[in-house]
């Protein structure tokens, strides 16, 4: 009865484990993901690289997650393999440090984590703020969750069962390694894996040895989890992940057969205790980081050998768009609104590929980069045409009135994705155009509101494809949230600005008119994006007819 006691409590706080650190995680996507890119694609050195995805791991509390983002921006040109990968090693050692910070005694701060972020997240209506509250609250329960565990250790501590277990862990480190890798990879979180391991040591439950075998397996488990989320994604985008298990795996059992054999000799003395199992392990990812800096670059040639770029088709001509749709093909009527989904996924991806370059326009785009993001809108509009002669062609009869009212509500979403493309090739390119011809730069303030407008809207983009994809209530109804939000952004940054102007400021009276215009320009394009949440919303009864009521209380606000 004690085992299966053990093993329901272990279950438990091991599930409440895996959900705090996904609840301190989504809080903090949401509040600062699209923050993410332009940390990540910024010019810099190696070292400069591995900070950073220090301070990523650190702050999204798992290196899985570094590793998945840095493969994305690495397959779409936006980041070199050697900065990737230095990147992703820096985030290893992040995630330790992470594990260093939760291994604190810090119960006495669970009650004040858990008042002040529940207040924050059900009383406040500020996306910030709430998503602040959502990360108090899941540090909260990573703590509640170790306290658990170490509480679940209780029923079977004086048994004969776990002392059996732990002494044969402690005699065969390779059967612990491989637990440890299982452990790591069945959780998806080497973060809440390590800390598992760590607790047990620190209750007396696992000798160090046995501890040590773990941890090591556990990294090298952790490294198979961006391989295998990664599975589906081009090679290009796999060379990071594979580069990264291929650094951490070989280290990992260099120290495993290393560490035992100084323990088995008495080179490392008595090591005991948990806080000197979290110093073995933030030593591993350290000591990685060094060694591995230096093999960036050319382990950069051998993984572009082993999954090389994707030959480019022959039969494709330059600079046509391969569409989804066959027209008069149409199956039955879900393929056909699969098929339309895809397409207008495409078409929300080149529209995509033209906002995000916008900043780097308006920094420093020549006449001929600012063409090229124009005439990618050529490809929009022939996304447009062909979804709409595709709808148009849709034999009735073969279709009911709902999936009828399906296709057309998406060709009602290729309409405005045609023109959200247009508001970035005949307004945001021009004046970044008129911005650089007349050598004008906006003031400090007003260039920060643009840049963190313009990470909110590419934030709203993947989450309008994901609704798109998923058709996710919850997910429509943050879409549409996030769109009153980037309308509070625009709204506020005008204020602030006329108050730079009331006060004199030189750069933003030169730069008012552009400064006014990108503003609007970029509040409209995101109207459009967000568009695609409307039809969801109404068909659940979460979208009012009339807004009316709303908007005088706004205007009687303002």
């Amino acid at each position: 009865m004690a085992i299966l006691t053990f093993l329901i409590s272990l279950a438990g706080a091991t599930m409440l484990l895996l959900y705090a650190v996904r609840m301190v995680r989504t809080g903090i996507e949401r509040s600062y993901g699209a923050s993410f890119q332009r940390l990540l694609t910024g010019k810099q050195s190696h070292l400069q690289a591995g900070a950073m995805g220090l301070l990523l791991a650190i702050v999204l509390q798992s290196s899985a997650a570094v590793a998945l983002l840095t493969s994305g921006f690495a397959a779409s040109g936006y980041l070199t393999f050697p900065a990737g990968l230095a990147i992703v090693l820096g985030g290893d050692l992040g995630s330790a440090l992470i594990i260093q910070i939760l291994s604190f005694k810090l119960d006495w701060l669970v009650p004040v984590l858990l008042a002040l972020g529940g207040y924050l997240f059900v009383k406040t209506e500020a996306k910030k703020a709430r998503q602040l509250g959502r990360i108090l609250m899941g540090i909260a329960f990573i703590l509640i969750s170790l306290r658990f565990l170490r509480e679940a250790m209780d029923p079977i501590r004086d048994s004969a069962f776990l002392p059996a277990v732990a002494g044969y862990l402690a005699r065969d480190y390779i059967t612990a390694f491989l637990v440890g890798g299982a452990l790591a990879f069945v959780m998806h979180s080497s973060v809440a894996a390590i800390l598992m391991c760590v607790t047990l040591v620190q209750i007396d439950a696992l000798p160090f040895a046995a501890g040590l075998s773990l941890v090591l397996g556990a990294n090298f488990g952790s490294a198979f989890i961006p391989v295998w989320l990664s599975r589906g994604l081009n090679l290009p985008a796999r060379r990071i992940p594979y580069a990264n298990l291929a650094l951490r795996g070989s280290w990992a059992v260099i120290c495993l057969f290393g560490a035992n054999l100084a323990l088995r000799q008495g080179w490392l003395g008595d090591p005991q205790g948990g806080q000197m199992l979290v110093n073995a392990h933030l030593a591993f990812n350290a000591s990685l980081l060094v060694l591995a800096l230096p093999l960036c670059t050319p382990l950069g040639d051998l993984f572009c050998r082993l999954f090389p770029d994707p030959a480019p088709s022959t039969v494709i001509q330059p600079g046509r768009p391969i569409s989804a749709l066959e027209p008069g093909n149409y199956g039955s009527p879900a393929l056909a609104i699969s098929n339309l989904k895809r397409e207008l996924l495409r078409m929300s991806d080149q529209v995509g590929a033209m906002f995000r370059p916008v900043l780097d326009l308006y920094e420093e785009g020549t006449k001929e980069q600012i063409r090229a993001v124009q005439k990618m809108d050529e490809e929009v509009n022939a996304c447009l045409s062909g979804i709409r002669s595709y709808v148009a062609a849709i034999p009735e009869d073969a279709f009911d009135r709902e999936e009828l009212k399906t296709a057309r509500s998406l060709m009602e979403y290729a309409i405005r994705l045609e023109t959200a493309g247009d508001v970035v090739a005949r307004r945001l390119a021009v004046l970044a155009g008129d911005l650089n011809r007349k050598n004008l730069r906006f003031s400090r303030e007003g260039w920060l509101e643009i840049t963190r407008m313009h990470e909110a809207i590419l934030a709203n983009m993947q989450l309008a494809s994901n609704v798109l994809i998923s058709d996710d209530l919850e997910s429509a109804r943050l879409l549409s949230l996030e769109k009153t939000e980037v309308k509070r952004m625009e709204r506020d940054s005008r204020k602030r600005h006329l108050r730079r102007l009331q006060n004199g400021a030189r750069d933003s009276f030169d730069t008012s008119d552009i400064h006014l215009e990108t503003l609007r320009a970029l509040r409209e394009f995101n109207s459009h994006i967000a568009a695609v949440a409307y039809p969801l919303l109404y068909q659940n009864g979460q979208l009012l007819e009339t807004r009316l009521i709303n908007d005088l209380q706004q205007e009687d606000a303002d």
